[in-house]
């Protein structure tokens, strides 16, 4: 039986990159992605288009209602997105979102008998976010073994984070190689309805950057 994968799949550039890999090295693929209150909702339609252009086993969109806590520029309008760099954690950090999008894959994998979790997390070009540390990524992983019937029983699961340690213009170097088309993908933290992106957001930045530096073409839509 070809072994079972699930993909956290948000429609950017890491999460498409992740889902070639995983379907390079030979996996049925199941993509996850979250419709979690984010005001960038024109990723979830990335993410659909991306899901069936890879022809994935099958993809579920959970609705989560992280907007009913706020506490970050992604869910809660009275936050704005900055267009500067911030120092520490930004105010785009969603509080806890990984640790409930990773549990959400756990409980799907333990369902579909899937033994791995592939995730596009990356500590290089993270911008901060406490919940794409390697630390985290353990911690999770040790917890994952300890609570589950699966893992109780011997069926361990394994996070893939292929990204971690990568710059961006590593990962889109790697997705390149792979044939992704990053055109499919949507990283703005306020891209309009269409998927154009704002470009002076942390994440068109970081993706701008890492185009340039990987001499690929940047075929990202912007606002005029």
């Amino acid at each position: 039986m070809q072994k079972k994968a699930i993909i956290l799949l948000s429609g950017g550039l890491d999460s498409i990159t992740v889902l070639a890999l995983a379907k390079q090295q030979g996996y049925d693929c199941y993509a996850l992605s979250f419709d979690y209150g984010q005001r960038h909702n024109a990723e979830l339609v990335a993410a659909s288009n991306i899901a069936r252009h890879y022809q994935v086993k099958d993809h579920k969109i959970i609705k989560l209602g992280l907007g009913a806590i706020g506490g970050s520029a992604l869910t809660d309008e009275h936050i704005a997105v900055p267009n500067t760099p911030q120092e520490g954690i930004p105010v785009t950090y969603v509080p806890a979102r990984n640790t409930i999008f990773l549990s959400f894959a756990l409980g799907w994998a333990e369902v579909l008998g899937a033994n791995d979790i592939f995730i596009g997390v990356n500590a290089v070009d993270y911008s901060g976010y406490p919940d794409c540390r390697p630390e985290f990524i353990d911690a999770f992983q040790h917890l994952a073994n300890l609570a589950t019937k699966a893992g109780v029983e011997g069926e361990l699961v394994k996070i893939h984070t292929p990204l971690i340690a990568l710059s961006k213009s590593e990962i889109i170097k790697q997705g390149t190689a792979l044939g992704v088309d990053y055109k499919m993908t949507v990283s703005c933290y306020s891209a309009d309805v269409n998927g154009h992106a704002c470009g002076v957001c942390d994440a068109c930045r970081i993706r701008k950057a890492g185009f340039s530096e990987s001499g690929e073409l940047d075929p990202t839509r912007y606002v005029k």
